[in-house]
C-alpha cells in the first residue's frame, strides 16, 4: 500500500490575522481624519493591496495600488528616474521616495506608502542581502524612509513586509516619529 506525501503546509503571503488587524487600524485612522491611501509595492506584489481591501467598506479610504516589479513599471507608472534606477537600484531609499511622491502624483490619495525589497531566495549581493526591504511612507509635505533586514524565506520577508508597511501608516497618521 502506497502512502501519500505529505504536502509541506506554505505559509499564506499575507498573515491573514496579523495583516487583517493592522489593515482594519489603518482604515479607521484614515476614516477618522478624512484621507485615503494609495500603495506602491513592489516585492509585496501587491499584498499590501490585498490585506486592505479585504476590510469591507475600504473604498471610502483606500484609492488605489501600483505594483510595480520591475524597474520599467516604476518609471512608467510612478516617474521614479532612471538615474535613481541605475545609480542606486530599485531596494533603496532613494527609490522608494521617489515611488511615494509618484504614487501621490498618480493618485487622489493624500498618504502613501511604498516597498521595495529583495524577498529570495535569489537576487541578493553582498551590500544587499536577501530579506533587505526599504519602505517609505509619505504625504505631499514629507517622507520618511527606513530599511528592514528580514529574515526568513520568501514567503516570510513579504509577510513581515506587508506588516511593516501598515503599521508604518498607523504610525504616520498618529504622529509618532519612529514610523516602522
Amino acid at each position: 500500500m502506497k502512502r501519500a506525501k505529505k504536502r509541506a503546509r506554505r505559509p499564506a503571503a499575507v498573515s491573514a490575522p496579523e495583516s487583517g488587524l493592522l489593515a482594519r487600524q489603518v482604515g479607521e485612522a484614515l476614516k477618522a481624519q478624512g484621507m485615503t491611501l494609495v500603495t506602491a509595492e513592489s516585492c509585496t506584489g501587491g499584498g499590501v493591496a490585498q490585506a486592505v481591501t479585504r476590510i469591507s467598506g475600504s473604498s471610502d479610504w483606500f484609492d488605489r495600488g501600483f505594483v510595480t516589479y520591475s524597474n520599467e513599471s516604476k518609471e512608467e507608472m510612478l516617474g521614479v528616474s532612471p538615474e535613481t534606477l541605475e545609480q542606486y537600484g530599485a531596494v533603496s531609499e532613494q527609490t522608494v521616495r521617489e515611488m511615494v511622491d509618484g504614487a501621490l502624483q498618480y493618485s487622489r490619495a493624500q498618504i502613501a506608502l511604498s516597498v521595495s525589497g529583495i524577498a529570495g531566495p535569489t537576487g541578493g549581493t553582498p551590500e544587499k542581502p536577501v530579506g533587505t526591504v526599504w519602505f517609505a511612507w509619505g504625504t505631499n509635505k514629507s517622507v520618511h524612509a527606513v530599511c528592514h533586514h528580514l529574515p526568513g524565506d520568501r514567503d516570510a520577508v513579504r509577510a513581515k513586509s506587508v506588516q511593516i508597511a501598515l503599521q508604518g501608516v498607523i504610525n504616520l497618521l498618529n504622529g509618532i516619529t519612529k514610523i516602522a
